[in-house]
């Protein structure tokens, strides 16, 4: 079968075109790049004079990292290493993407970034063997009936193409590839589905009881199909940080299992597991959760603690009995994320002048309400972080912990033992504590041993599950706490959402409609929507168009003219109109700074928060 790529004609006098077989020289590619104005006359020939010290020192790192030094290296990849600058304004060098792009563009050949999350890996990975993979920088990413699309580092090599489409009997459509994405996806992608076909082929031949004679390998097949479930357990965990996943989603179903990754906010499926590995799946994570894997109808809870990139990360692991099986999910908790500055928390300079003020104040209740997702832990462990120190006693009481700091004094609720919130906090009134952090206000009991802390001079933090920040009053008047006790004990009222940022890569201005201002509650005539942008999709942010998230705040501190409207009785909105008059910025209005300052977009708040606010 012939080579599908097909060189376009020059695009300007005088320009050649490469052909297949030379595609990838690198006079050609310095022509291209030249030609299409990358390069000026002067960095042309500081490349043409750097070049192969360049390309050497990049096989002796491949050599050092243990990759396959005699592999293909693309002179797109040598020139970008030079890290000179990019006319785009949206780069700050010439890095090796906009290099593929332009010179795809001339080459007449396409250019594709991969993203993992799109790849059917299960299918994908039974096409072509790892070494092959690797030995040649390709990586199949779309089986469109049999026409098979792969990413190559050399997408000229005509022999590499013809022996997989000997191999497969597909027609191949090669597009240009990076070299970091086809190694990223061989590594952990392909790897991840290779362990688990290898696991699913050994189990699906273990001892059949119904099957008198099976002939059986006492060799220990068993064995070889745990270290393949071991090394498919790794390579998820691994592919999970790297996708900047908050969560892992394991879920059985009726004929395989699905693995969904939480990214931004959002899910994500991302894996198949076959039915016949799923149960040893599971049972390697509860050992490694130290949970009983013996246990299947009850919910159980436990905890991982691994290295990643030079830190350690805290797993959170649940388990609960479903229909076809016991569900996963793994909770991700990255000390970077987890403790931040409190000028890193996403408060305006007025927020975190105020709250910074209830941070010193010796005793009182700091009540953080939101959602579950909406960075309430964040904000908790951030502002302990800020407190904490050798003449300060810290105890929190947690359910469970979120994740192990030494400096805090941690306690985890455990019903069956009977340390309840309750139960926990009132003994940690006998330990000579100055700040004291309860995961949650759940029941009046609870309520009431966190007020008594605060009357008797302790600082105390924890949350509610209310909408707005002055819902946490009405709450605690549900609980059974009397008003005038609320009014004496509650110094602070946080309310916070998470809202998606706009991806950097691909952000573009964007106009704002005057009914889109008027969902938002604001009127545009007053408002300088010239910086506001949107996400136009892009690999980084696998199409979405955001990349990230941002908390946005309302504080409001207690002040003598609401703690005295607290003690009356009067009504949310009341208590709210006040606030705004004490200066405290309305949760939306947060979010429309961040809104007009171009860092999101008004679907992403109007998702979050609704417009009232």
């Amino acid at each position: 079968m012939s080579n599908p790529v097909q060189p376009m004609a020059p695009s300007a006098p005088g320009a050649t075109a490469p052909r297949p077989d030379d595609g990838f020289a690198f006079a050609m590619v310095l022509a291209a790049l030249a030609e299409r104005k990358l390069l000026a006359a002067e960095e042309t020939a500081a490349v043409r004079a750097g070049f192969a010290v360049r390309r050497d020192a990049i096989v002796a790192a491949i050599r050092t990292r243990g990759d396959d030094a005699s592999s293909f290296v693309s002179p797109l990849e040598v020139i970008a290493d030079f890290r000179l600058p990019s006319r785009d304004p949206k780069r700050e060098w010439l890095d090796e993407e906009e290099l593929c792009r332009t010179f795809s563009d001339f080459a007449g050949i396409a250019f594709s970034r991969i993203d993992p999350l799109k790849l059917d890996a299960r299918t994908l990975a039974s096409i072509i063997s790892k070494p092959f993979a690797q030995k040649h920088l390709v990586v199949p990413i779309k089986l469109d009936g049999r026409r098979l699309s792969v990413a190559m580092a050399n997408p000229f090599d005509k022999r590499a193409i013809h022996n997989l489409e000997h191999a497969t009997g597909y027609a191949v459509e090669p597009v240009l590839g990076l070299r970091s994405e086809i190694l990223k996806t061989i590594n952990e992608i392909f790897a991840f589905e290779r362990s688990l076909q290898k696991a699913e082929k050994q189990r699906s031949a273990a001892l059949d009881l119904g099957n008198l004679e099976q002939l059986v390998d006492i060799a220990g097949d068993a064995e070889s199909s745990d270290q393949h479930v071991v090394r498919a357990v790794d390579l998820l965990m691994q592919y999970a940080f790297d996708q900047r996943a908050s969560d892992i989603h394991i879920e059985p179903k009726r004929e395989r299992s699905v693995v969904r990754l939480r990214i931004d906010g959002r899910l994500h499926d991302t894996h198949t597991i076959p039915k016949q590995v799923y149960t040893g799946f599971v049972s390697r994570i509860k050992i490694m959760a130290r949970l009983d894997i013996a246990e299947k109808r009850r919910p159980q809870d436990g905890r991982i603690k691994v290295a990643h990139q030079e830190s350690e990360v805290e797993l959170r692991v649940s388990t609960v009995p479903t229909a076809f099986g016991e569900k996963v999910v793994i909770r991700i908790f990255d000390p970077t994320i987890l403790l931040q500055d409190i000028q890193s928390l996403g408060l305006t300079p007025e927020q975190r002048t105020s709250y910074q003020r209830l941070l010193k104040r010796p005793h009182g209740i700091i009540l953080v309400t939101g959602p579950t997702g909406s960075g309430k832990t964040t904000t908790l462990y951030s502002s302990l972080q800020c407190i904490a120190s050798s003449e300060v006693n810290v105890i929190t009481i947690e359910d469970p912990i979120e994740m192990v700091h030494e400096p805090f004094n941690q306690i985890a609720v455990q019903e069956s033992v009977g340390i309840s919130f309750a139960n926990a906090l009132r003994s940690v009134l006998r330990q000579d504590p100055d700040v004291i952090m309860v995961g949650e206000i759940r029941d009046a009991e609870t309520a009431q041993y966190a007020v008594q802390a605060a009357l008797t001079g302790h600082l105390v933090f924890s949350t509610l599950h209310t909408n707005t920040a002055v819902g946490a009053i009405t709450r605690l008047v549900d609980l059974g706490i009397e008003r005038f006790l609320i009014a004496s004990t509650v110094i602070g009222l946080v309310a916070q959402r998470l809202v998606r940022l706009i991806c950097p890569a691909c952000a573009e201005l964007s106009a704002i409609s005057p009914e889109t201002l008027g969902a938002l509650g604001v009127d545009g005539a007053d408002l300088d929507v010239s910086k506001a942008r949107r996400g136009a999709g892009c690999e980084k942010c696998r199409k979405t168009g955001y990349f990230g998230r941002a908390a946005a705040f309302e504080v409001i501190e207690v002040t003598d003219r609401i703690r005295v409207m607290i003690r009356d009785g009067a009504d949310e909105g009341d208590i709210v109109r006040t606030a705004r008059k004490d200066g405290a910025e309305p949760l939306m209005s947060n979010a429309i700074r961040k809104l007009l300052a171009g860092r999101t977009t008004p679907d992403e708040i109007l998702r979050v928060i609704p417009a009232a606010w």
